[in-house]
């Protein structure tokens, strides 16, 4: 077996992760045009007295953000 250099083990370690990282970095994309879907909605709901509770549950969207969300000036 062969040593590798520094450069290598680098070069591996990049490697390993760009598969996952790529796949990653689209799930970000797309987690954000969703949220531009769901803002509306949340806010919505939250005006007809949707409970924060329930919004997150039904969305995993934290009732903070939810709030921030549905604020008048968020939009």
């Amino acid at each position: 077996m062969t040593q590798q250099t520094p450069a290598q083990l680098r070069a591996n370690a990049e490697a390993a992760l760009k598969p996952l990282g790529q796949r990653r970095i689209k799930l970000l994309a797309q987690l954000e045009e969703l949220e531009l879907e769901l803002r509306p909605l949340i806010a919505t709901a939250v005006a007809m007295e949707v409970p924060y509770r329930r919004i997150t549950e039904l969305t995993a969207v934290a009732s903070n953000t939810a709030r921030k969300w549905a604020a008048p000036h968020s939009q």
